[in-house]
């Protein structure tokens, strides 16, 4: 499936859930079943009528973009950082095993660790501005592309490499033309799952302390009990988290322009 076809299937399953939600969730539309009260279910699972009133008023009235800049701002930055030393570390260990072998405990230890207990220390490193958030979101973001790039290096076959150096290639030549094309496949393949991962690092960064941000209004609406604002949040972010995978994807595009699609494999 593919083209108008697939947009109208994706299209209809999101109007679907809409459907669903609204009418889960509008008192007196059908029989209670779960809930006594059949506005409890408004006030747990909130109206997507309402949501997007707020939506809608978070725009107009332009309230919402100093704190999305902000969030981010927050998001790019961990992304950004975080991919490029995870790229340079990564490739620094596949094609130093002495180093990798030292390095090895040290980086499965902090690779286990929870992340979100180092979020106190970095605010009190870094202070509750956008600059904490943004160590956080590097330490998840990292360890994601860390590996894959590691894997991807490691991988390359021995043959190939062979025939590189027999052919007079150098190790700048070999690291240009052979190691970095063959990471690249899984670079591109772990920015999809890094780009959400930048956004958790940023709101939870919020939601432990700040004055700003799309986490922080999320957080001040869980205080008031406004389940319709956190589900606008949460929307929002969502929507945003989209756009910047979209994004990851044109770049996957064009620098792997070179690599041949699956149909064209099977021809050959």
């Amino acid at each position: 499936m593919r083209g108008i076809r697939l947009r109208v299937a994706q299209l209809a399953v999101f109007v679907g859930l809409l459907l669903f939600w609204f009418f889960m969730t509008e008192p007196g539309l059908i029989p209670t079943f779960y809930f006594s009260n059949p506005d409890k279910a408004a006030f747990f699972f909130g109206q997507p009528l309402k949501v997007f009133e707020v939506i809608m008023d978070w725009i107009i009235s332009g309230s919402i973009y100093k704190h999305l800049v902000i969030t981010l701002f927050e998001t790019l930055m961990a992304f950004v950082i975080g991919t490029l030393s995870g790229l340079a570390i990564g490739l620094w260990l596949a094609l130093s095993p002495g180093a990798a072998a030292i390095l090895d405990p040290y980086i499965k230890a902090l690779n286990s660790m929870p992340r979100v207990i180092l979020a106190p220390i970095f605010a009190v490193w870094f202070g509750l501005g956008v600059w904490s958030k943004v160590a956080l979101g590097v330490t998840l973001v990292f360890f994601i592309v860390f590996f894959n790039v590691y894997q991807g290096v490691r991988e390359v076959s021995p043959t190939l490499l062979a025939n590189a150096r027999m052919l007079g290639a150098e190790r700048s030549g070999l690291l240009r033309f052979v190691y970095l094309p063959s990471a690249m496949s899984w670079v591109f393949s772990s920015l999809h799952t890094s780009v959400g991962l930048a956004f958790v690092g940023a709101v939870v960064g919020e939601y432990l302390g700040s004055a700003a941000g799309v986490g922080y209004l999320i957080l001040q609406a869980e205080g008031t009990f406004d389940i319709n604002t956190v589900f606008a949040g949460i929307l929002v972010l969502t929507l945003f988290a989209l756009a910047l995978d979209g994004a990851v994807t044109l770049f996957e595009k064009h620098f792997m322009r070179w690599q041949p699609r699956s149909s064209e494999t099977e021809k050959l």
